[in-house]
């Protein structure tokens, strides 16, 4: 086994471990409402949206989306006890950076927003995104919030819990897929889930390039 799929498979088992005691016995693999597998956005600049929020990012710091002006931002939705999707996701853009090259993966801010601010505090949450890498920054924030972050990118989520389950065991159906926003804050492209890799790497170094231009 290469080093790098060691880090891989070591990132999942954490995950799976945080997923684990939270999920209800019974629970079935989360549902997802997945976007097309790869849908960048209209040549014209002028109908792209720009997707704005405000969120809580590491030690309670309010960050918006603003903040993040200039670079560019890969941002996907999940919550820390999800038993698979968000797992996957999170080692594909654990991949994606990798791929970049640090050059590269400077000029792109991973985002990972949860979509289960009961259970995910900030140090829940710090812990799982650093289990796959350091620079994936984890947000969250009021159920409000959280909320109106999904809407900005048509993200929607549901609470499913079995009868009789306990208040804190329960499963979140979420729109699962990545979304890659520019430096001038509009969303670029849609990346459905599970959309291969090195699909993720040629679209993003794609846009990268046509910004350096």
């Amino acid at each position: 086994m290469s080093a790098h799929a060691g880090a891989a498979a070591a990132a999942l088992m954490v995950a799976l471990a945080w997923a684990l005691p939270l999920a209800p016995a019974t629970a079935q693999t989360v549902a997802v409402a997945a976007p097309e597998a790869v849908a960048d956005a209209p040549a014209d600049a002028t109908s792209r949206r720009t997707p704005r929020w405000i969120l809580q990012g590491p030690g309670g710091r309010a960050l918006t989306s603003e903040d993040f002006r200039g670079r560019f931002q890969l941002v996907a939705f999940g919550y820390v006890s999800c038993p698979d999707v968000c797992p996957t996701t999170m080692l594909e853009m654990q991949q994606v950076l990798a791929a970049l090259g640090p050059a590269k993966a400077r000029r792109l801010q991973p985002i990972f927003i949860s979509v289960d601010p009961q259970r995910d505090t900030l140090v829940v949450l710090g812990e799982y995104t650093r289990a796959f890498d350091d620079r994936i920054l984890g947000l969250t924030g009021s159920a409000d919030l959280v909320r109106r972050a999904a809407g900005a990118f048509d993200v929607t989520y549901t609470v499913v819990r079995e009868p009789g389950a306990s208040p804190n065991a329960y499963t979140v159906d979420h729109t699962a897929g990545m979304f890659l926003v520019g430096p001038d804050g509009q969303l670029l492209a849609r990346f459905g889930y599970s959309t291969p890799v090195p699909t993720l790497v040629e679209r993003i170094e794609g846009w990268l390039a046509a910004d350096a231009r």
